[in-house]
């Protein structure tokens, strides 16, 4: 094969390393150009396509999760990845590996850990890497990696959380909370509640919000049946769909433009976290994005959640 129909035949590889790495979509398709160059650029062509366009992936992808990290700290409210829609990369053998580690939930984990942590870990447990290729990719020796493979590990299995094992009961539970969210069932919505359920909104400072997080099975349901009530004003559309493996959907104004994600976490046959993504920075590779800021001045999102909330019981809200 040429070099190009090598790169090509490894891109959906590469792009699942680097987004593994980065949690952005944008960031990962860059590193994977940025591979390409050095590839085509290359004076001498190497014995491992495949090992080498891994170590240049991994390599740029921790420079920029390490200029990333700073800024994050800065970031206005909590921080989520970028949505995924599919996972270029397919491998029978490590299917289940592969989907729990593009979930939102494992993603905000691999987040507690060092860049170097995060790049071991993402080799060698998600795409089963030899130790030596994973040494040459983060420019440590073997027994380091090895130890770095094993901390990582303990820090992942110490915050997983079990989640449904049964891909279609999850389905049927998200088919029947968005069927509840259309229509405002309020009591349907909170019967699909686990007891601890948190909202959770990522905005970036940048969409309007009334709170960072809602708790508690009433306080949630009042809030979703309250933007069911108001999302309905701005004729929009619910697109279930499944995001990161797990269920979802994307919220379109009128005109079709993206106003938000929502990603289910589904725990002993309930949902236990919903994750809203309305920064619009993290929606363009979905397609375009709504100005949410003039779609509250027409609707009163926020003005007429904050209404409905008003006897939220304490500690509902966060980081109003």
């Amino acid at each position: 094969m040429t070099r190009a129909e090598e790169f090509e035949e490894l891109r959906p590889l590469l792009f699942s390393i680097a987004y593994r790495i980065l949690g952005r979509v944008g960031e990962a398709e860059d590193a994977v150009q940025e591979a390409w160059l050095r590839y085509a650029a290359a004076s001498v062509r190497p014995d491992s396509a495949r090992s080498y366009l891994s170590t240049v992936v991994t390599r740029v992808s921790l420079d920029v999760l390490r200029s990333a990290r700073v800024r994050r700290e800065a970031y206005v409210g909590p921080w989520f990845p970028e949505p995924l829609l599919t996972d270029p990369y397919e491998d029978p053998e490590r299917s289940a590996e592969l989907r729990d580690s593009v979930s939102l939930a494992a993603l905000l984990l691999l987040e507690r850990l060092s860049p170097l942590e995060r790049a071991v870990f993402v080799l060698r447990e998600v795409f089963a890497f030899g130790f030596p290729d994973i040494a040459s990719a983060v420019g440590r020796s073997e027994p380091a990696c090895r130890q770095l493979a094993v901390r990582a590990r303990r820090h992942m299995e110490a915050g997983r959380t079990r989640f449904e094992a049964d891909r279609g009961e999850r389905e049927e539970l998200a088919r029947r909370f968005f069927a509840a969210f259309r229509t405002g069932d309020l009591e349907g919505l909170t019967a699909l509640l686990s007891a601890d359920v948190a909202l959770i909104g990522d905005s970036g400072g940048k969409a309007p919000r009334v709170a960072s997080e809602f708790l508690g099975p009433e306080t949630v349901a009042r809030v979703i049946a309250g933007l069911a009530d108001l999302f309905g004003r701005l004729e929009g559309s619910l697109e279930v769909h499944e995001l990161n493996g797990q269920p979802g959907a994307i919220f379109r104004d009128g005109d079709g433009r993206v106003v938000t994600t929502w990603t289910l976490d589904v725990v002993d046959g309930r949902v236990r976290t919903i994750r809203s993504l309305s920064n619009p920075d993290k929606l363009a590779h979905l397609g375009p994005v709504a100005d949410t800021r003039a779609l509250d001045r027409e609707a009163g999102i926020a003005d007429g959640l904050a209404a409905r909330l008003d006897g939220a019981g304490p500690g509902s809200r966060a980081g109003a």
